[in-house]
């Protein structure tokens, strides 16, 4: 199985889907693969019970810097690539935050797509219904989380989990196992256990993400002490 394109799922705010953005991309510099970039919101599933939705609040993280995507997906796909390069390096590489508006008008402005972009994308309801469209077509396959791919636009996979993505020949690697999971519907999961030294390499490449987020981690409902694991105090496994 060679696959000639892959939807790939992502919320901004994740970065174990940024770093797999990254290993993807440097696949598709070698290969020449065609990457459509696709929304899925963990503010939405993992929403707790009393709180707003996130498309009930006037900014919302990630759901409206995905919503500021949609608008620039409808110009090309090559500028919403651009964009969640933007986004995901100043969170995931240099810990600042582009889920603040100013932050994030800023980027615009440096990639030449304007400040006012922001707001035309949040006056705009049909960037919401895109970003839903594209959420519930996860949910439809069984998803639960970024990053989400599907590959040739069918086959569905969560994963693959990076912190430190492969390049060159590694990243060529990684993609023939997960192309070749893909080619076998009856194998359902491949994990690998985390040492003590794997959770602390995690720990340190998650730093500027936690220097850069203002919220709480939640995965399925259960609460994610990143603090403690960046910090080296925990034996949490996230």
């Amino acid at each position: 199985m060679t696959p000639e394109s892959v939807d790939f799922h992502f919320d901004p705010m994740c970065p174990f889907a940024y770093q797999t953005s990254v290993w993807l991309r440097r696949v598709r510099e070698q290969l020449g693969i065609a990457i459509d970039w696709r929304f899925f919101s963990l503010e939405w599933v993992n929403h707790v019970e009393g709180k707003k939705y996130p498309w009930e609040r006037e900014w919302s993280y990630g759901w409206s810097l995905m919503r500021i995507g949609a608008l620039l997906r409808r110009r090309d796909q090559a500028a919403l690539d651009r964009w969640y390069a933007a986004i995901g390096a100043e969170l995931h590489e240099r810990g600042g935050s582009p889920h603040r508006r100013e932050v994030a008008r800023r980027l615009l402005d440096e990639l030449g797509f304007g400040a006012a972009t922001l707001d035309a994308a949040l006056a705009d309801p049909s960037t919401h219904t895109e970003v839903e469209r594209d959420h519930r077509r996860v949910l439809a396959a069984g998803g639960f989380g970024v990053p989400t791919l599907f590959l040739d636009g069918e086959h569905c996979l969560f994963g693959p989990v990076l912190v430190d993505p492969p390049s060159g020949e590694q990243a060529l690697a990684l993609w023939r196992v997960v192309t070749g999971m893909a080619a076998l519907p009856q194998v359902f999961e491949l994990q690998r256990p985390k040492s003590a030294a794997d959770t602390a390499r995690i720990g340190e490449r998650l730093k500027p993400y936690v220097r850069g987020r203002d919220w709480v981690s939640i995965d399925r409902g259960r609460l994610i002490d990143l603090d403690g694991l960046v910090n080296g105090d925990t034996d949490d496994r996230a």
